[in-house]
């Protein structure tokens, strides 16, 4: 039987988090700015498993799908846009259905600067549905991939003021 210990799970420079974020075989501006959100975050490492460059020369809509679960397989946990979604639901469905089977954790992320909502049967099928915020994107890969503990506080910083009150 495998013993694992903790330093196998956190997140390194030699042990970063393998990332899927959906795609319909392009990079769209919500696919290119999850992972330019990521790199935002200091101290955290991933790799993009994500191919949308790898569009199948052949084999039509099963060479497309097998490619996918090949990208899934890769992931530790994928990033379902809902932007896609409303584009092409049939294939982040089965996106999603690939992920279900692999068990990898999925994390929904709300519309970019819109006043729509998040499509309710594709949070309903995720595990965590976040805001565009970089840390909250890293810490919801941590906890969906790894299982992490990510609780933590915000520290804020009050010029004229310490830890006891008012300085002078």
């Amino acid at each position: 039987m495998a013993v694992l210990r903790i330093e196998e799970l956190e997140v390194s420079e030699n042990n970063p988090i393998a990332v899927f974020a959906t795609h319909a075989f392009e990079e769209s501006y919500d696919y290119l700015r999850i992972f330019e959100f990521l790199e935002a975050v200091d101290g955290f490492f991933y790799i993009n498993v994500s191919k949308p460059e790898n569009v199948p020369a052949s084999g039509g809509l099963q060479a497309i799908k097998d490619e996918l679960i090949v990208q899934i397989k890769a992931a530790e946990a994928i990033f379902v846009l809902s932007s896609l979604y409303e584009e092409k639901p049939d294939i982040v469905d089965f996106m999603m259905d690939a992920a279900a089977v692999n068990n990898k954790g999925m994390i929904a992320i709300r519309p970019f600067g819109a006043a729509i909502e998040t499509p309710p049967e594709m949070v309903e099928r995720c595990q965590e549905h976040i805001q565009w915020n970089d840390r909250e994107m890293a810490d919801a890969l941590r906890r969906q991939a790894r299982g992490e503990d990510t609780a933590r506080w915000e520290v804020l910083d009050f010029p004229g003021f310490d830890a006891d009150g008012p300085t002078d």
